[in-house]
């Protein structure tokens, strides 16, 4: 319908949502279109402290939400390591560090849950590329405007919140330069889904 053709091995970029919260797309909404791709959920571990900050965890999240009973299941992409991409005339940033298992996915869909976010505004599909694909140490450097990858100290560093947003858009570039560069192809859908005033 949209005139892309997802190929090879397919990699399906979904947040699959904090323990206990609500705010991310449901497994049963998904399911149809994983299991038609035959994709694989991907993410990568938070900066934050909680049930999602290393893989073991994080999986355990993802099957009780139920995504791991989907096309290839999920893969956790930082739990085999991360590597660098470079952000060309960055304002911020000078790279991105990305989840290791990104690197096997001929193909991305960008599947994201269009809501609002505290720092990033109406992140949707910019934040599922950008936070989303970035390693544990990544998302560290994004959220501290590239002034540490230390998911411990990211939060004690001043920045301004257009800062963060700029140093979201330089990461999510990175990520689409670096797919473009490989002959990978993308796909971006953003879900308008149980919207809360």
């Amino acid at each position: 319908s949209l005139g892309v053709e997802l190929t090879g091995n397919i990699g399906i970029k979904v947040s699959t949502g904090e323990a206990g919260s609500k705010g991310y797309l449901k497994a049963d909404l998904i399911k149809p279109l994983v299991d038609m791709l035959n994709g694989t959920i991907i993410e990568c571990n938070t900066a934050y402290p909680g049930k999602r900050n290393n893989a073991e965890d994080h999986l355990k999240v993802a099957k009780d939400h139920g995504f791991c009973d989907m096309g290839q299941g999920v893969e956790i992409m930082d739990g085999i390591g991360e590597f660098k991409i470079p952000v060309h005339n960055g304002k911020h940033l000078e790279y991105d560090l990305i989840g290791e298992g990104f690197k096997k996915y001929d193909s991305i869909l960008n599947l994201a849950h269009g809501k609002g976010h505290a720092m990033g505004g109406f992140g949707a599909n910019l934040k599922n590329q950008s936070i989303g694909i970035a390693s544990r140490n990544g998302k560290a450097y994004i959220h501290s405007c590239g002034q540490t990858e230390d998911p411990n100290e990211c939060w004690n560093v001043k920045y301004e919140q257009k800062d963060f947003i700029e140093s979201m858009a330089e990461a999510a570039t990175a990520v689409a330069d670096y797919l473009k560069d490989n002959n990978k192809t993308i796909l971006y859908i953003t879900v308008a889904n149980a919207i809360s005033l």
